[in-house]
């Protein structure tokens, strides 16, 4: 799906409106994570600059990154990625260098390189957000005993239903560990071991034939709203839309959660580079990373964002920092993305994901 978003200065009015500087065409994650960004940084970006972006969603990865910079045909000009595939994507060439002494200071005048939260810069990546990924379910179904925990989404028998879950095997595996009884600070040493892999996907056999496959993540809501599932995996942030716009009956279970950035890279010759370092910076500016806060329950990468989070932009009792996968109650059993595990495994656990699918 394309968004095309232009907005004119109040000057258009007057004058004749000159040739847009540039047509930016952004990438990200589509629903209500894209309208988030849309309504927090593109729109008083291009109010701010003249130039128009086209948003295109897409469903993560490297592939058609990969393919347009091989082929010498970019048209994507910048790119919401996971933490791995920044750092992949990085070491592969596929992305340019972005120097953070160009982004602005916070507004007390720190540097960007110190406001930022550790680990949110890289050689070739900026962070705009924390997310995570958890589960969620129906309440109105199961309005007695309910789901508290990762073995709770394994257990067919005690919560039966079908179960909603991300055709991708990054988050999958670990959740199956957790679920079969590995603790959170120990997932990455057993994902490590062929035993360990093993294991998780022993695990995940014990629901296949009872999962519903997802891969954008505006299905999930989705999925629970028609009935289609019981539980499902999910981003906080869709469930959170889904719940305080439209009155969803959802709950949300924190315990095994995981944590990760997304960041914004530019493709390799990326056919307006300077119009897509301008962006950058000024959607990873304080005050903007505050105000998509408003929009969806991600955590800001900034320091300096953190006490501006106000409330949801449609109702002034939600105050979003209670709903962020950073407070202490959502960290009890968290665990954090280990990009360095995936940006190494990536490809080869994507094929046996997918032959594990097959068979």
């Amino acid at each position: 799906m394309k968004i095309r978003t232009l907005l004119l200065g109040a000057a258009a009015t007057v004058v004749a409106m000159p040739v847009l500087a540039a047509e930016l065409t952004v990438v990200s994650w589509g629903g209500a994570y894209t309208v988030s960004q849309v309504e927090a940084y593109h729109k008083p970006w291009i109010a701010a600059t003249g130039n128009s972006i086209v948003s295109t969603d897409y469903s993560g990865g490297l592939a058609e990154v990969k393919s347009q910079v091989e082929a010498g045909n970019v048209t994507w000009d910048l790119v919401d990625v996971e933490l791995s595939d920044a750092i992949r994507g990085c070491d592969e060439g596929l992305f340019e260098e972005i120097d953070a002494s160009m982004l602005p200071a916070a507004p007390d005048g720190t540097s960007a390189e110190d406001d930022f939260l550790p680990g949110t810069l890289h050689d070739c990546a900026v962070s705009n957000i924390f997310w995570t990924t958890l589960y969620a379910f129906n309440k109105d179904v199961y309005t007695g005993e309910q789901p508290t925990t990762m073995a709770d989404f394994f257990d067919l028998e005690k919560f039966p239903g079908k179960r909603g879950v991300r055709k991708n095997p990054k988050a999958m595996l670990e959740m199956a560990l957790m679920g079969d009884g590995v603790p959170a600070a120990e997932v990455y040493d057993v994902m490590g071991t062929e035993e360990g892999i093993a294991r998780a996907f022993a695990k995940l056999d014990t629901i296949k034939d009872d999962v519903v496959w997802w891969e954008a993540g505006a299905q999930p809501p989705q999925l629970l709203a028609d009935g289609e599932v019981t539980m499902t995996i999910t981003w906080n942030g869709r469930i959170f839309n889904a719940i305080a716009q439209e009155g969803q009956p959802f709950g949300l279970v924190w315990d095994g959660q995981i944590y990760d950035l997304d960041l914004w890279a530019i493709p390799k010759g990326a056919p307006n580079k300077e119009a897509a370092l301008d962006f950058v910076g000024f959607s990873t500016a304080t005050e903007q990373l505050a105000a998509q806060a408003s929009y969806i329950p991600y955590g800001p990468a900034r320091k300096s964002s953190i006490p501006l989070i106000g409330t949801y932009y449609t109702d002034d009792s939600i105050q979003m920092i209670d709903h962020m996968p950073t407070t202490e109650k959502a960290l009890k059993n968290a665990l954090q993305n280990d990009y360095e595990f995936w940006a190494d495994n990536q490809d080869e656990l994507n094929e046996r994901f997918n032959s594990w699918l097959a068979n």
